[in-house]
């Protein structure tokens, strides 16, 4: 059966007899067995047989592997296939390439290829700002990855990295209409990273950055940013300090404090952890407090292999906090999470502030259970999808593209991160505002328009723009 997910739709395919189907046997078996069955399709009918799919949805493995057995056993029915809707939404990839123009005559390929793309090739070569108004390269991105941090399930390679890339290209294009490719690395050496993309980098517009493990990830993006001339966007550090910022806006909102005025701890100072703490700092949050496996950051302490902690030491934790996650919450306004389930209990944060801000960003597993962080805390925001306010970086990423892409920026500055956020939270109005909703769901459409035009504005304003009035 393969991999197999508990609370999942699977379709089971049976080969059965076409007279006296045992419907009502099987009905009472998906029942026995606590699941629903969601459709009994037929798939085509033979002379003394039938083939149908019934899907169900089922709660556990070892009841589907029960429901399986029994329907093995069944007179005249054999099981031919079980598989589960996700699988079968992958089977052979999630993207394709397609034209924009259409051969349908001769002269239309002499335009398209030879003898006329000649001409084409030569402006570019004379003038190569040109490839970003006759080729790809004005709408298209390439998704960088090596592997190494596959969603937080770890290191499993660039083949198992591809269809977590792909995914991310379908949402690309369905939020943004951005075209993108990507390119699975077979390397996990900074310095192959780096050349690998600088030479593939005259096709792309921008290089988005994903699943690349803390500290490398930080490498990679600052040696590509200082050798190219188009924007490296390392989504899982800045798209998700992006949406975090933009929550923490609407969230200061819901509590009525100043957002600069808040004490915060941040838990887990990786690629998302960091990347936070430094947009935090720019907003004019001071009082910020990094909590990692070795204990809070704090300026004066060495940290082999992370260079990163040392730079955000001497920018953070003021009043030189130290201790258990505990006694760093005591009194703070906001704890942010981008690190392990089950972190917290409801002690840890009964000493936190009034109206206390959690993010408990931990996937699949938050810091604390949200239904109990709710009794405890004003605001409750996760990366999860079954509850309110989820945090994800789809929010940002083929917005703030858009905007790159279309204001053709040199790269990504600080100033379009924040007007990222802002034109994020602007998408929740004030009248909107709850303690259950800082933060619009990933199907507001209005949400990429709005950041890529508040990326172009930004871009401009930083000059870091190359827009040309006419195209």
């Amino acid at each position: 059966m393969g991999v197999v997910q508990d609370g999942v739709q699977y379709i089971i395919r049976l080969d059965m007899q076409r007279d006296g189907l045992p419907f009502r046997k099987i009905v009472q078996m998906v029942d026995d067995l606590e699941g629903d069955i969601i459709a009994w399709d037929l798939v085509r009918a033979e002379d003394q047989r039938t083939i149908r799919d019934l899907t169900v949805l089922i709660a556990t493995a070892e009841k589907l592997r029960a429901l399986v057995n029994q329907l093995s056993g069944l007179e005249g029915v054999r099981v031919e296939n079980v598989s589960d809707r996700t699988f079968l939404m992958h089977l052979g990839g999630k993207i394709e390439i397609r034209p924009r123009v259409h051969i349908k005559t001769r002269a239309d390929l002499s335009h398209v290829y030879t003898p006329g793309v000649a001409r084409v090739v030569e402006a570019i070569a004379e003038d190569p700002s040109k490839a970003f108004q006759l080729t790809m390269k004005r709408n298209t991105v390439a998704i960088v990855t090596d592997g190494s941090a596959i969603l937080g399930l770890g290191n499993l390679g660039p083949k198992a990295a591809l269809p977590v890339m792909e995914g991310k290209a379908v949402l690309f294009k369905w939020l943004a209409n951005v075209d993108a490719i990507p390119l699975c690395l077979d390397t996990q050496n900074v310095d192959e990273i780096v050349e690998t993309v600088v030479r593939i980098a005259p096709e792309f517009g921008g290089i988005n950055l994903e699943d690349i493990a803390s500290p490398r990830c930080f490498e990679v993006e600052r040696q590509l940013t200082e050798r190219l001339d188009i924007p490296v966007f390392h989504d899982d550090q800045h798209g998700t300090a992006v949406v975090i910022l933009a929550g923490l806006i609407n969230a200061a909102k819901v509590v009525g404090k100043p957002l600069e005025s808040m004490r915060v701890v941040i838990a887990g100072i990786g690629a998302a952890g960091t990347a936070t703490a430094e947009l935090l700092l720019h907003m004019g949050v001071h009082d910020i407090v990094g909590y990692d496996r070795m204990g809070a950051i704090v300026e004066g302490e060495s940290y082999p292999g992370h260079p990163q902690w040392e730079t955000l030491a001497k920018q953070t934790n003021p009043h030189h906090r130290t201790g258990t996650i505990k006694e760093l919450l005591v009194g703070a306004d906001v704890f942010i999470g981008v690190s392990t389930g089950n972190l917290l209990t409801p002690e840890d944060i009964q000493g936190m502030a009034k109206d206390a801000i959690l993010f408990l960003m931990a996937n699949p597993t938050p810091e604390m259970a949200p239904e109990i962080a709710q009794l405890h805390a004003k605001v409750v925001a996760t990366g999860r999808s079954d509850y309110p306010n989820q945090i994800n970086n789809v929010l940002c990423f083929p917005g703030l593209f858009r905007g790159v892409l279309d204001s053709r920026a040199k790269r990504v500055t600080v100033g379009m991160k924040v007007a990222a956020a802002h034109a994020l939270a602007s998408v929740v109005k004030n009248e909107e505002l709850g303690p259950e909703y800082i933060i619009p769901s990933v199907f507001n459409r209005e949400v990429s328009e709005r950041i890529a035009k508040a990326v172009i504005q930004a871009a401009e304003k930083d000059n870091v723009s190359r827009r040309l009035t006419k195209v």
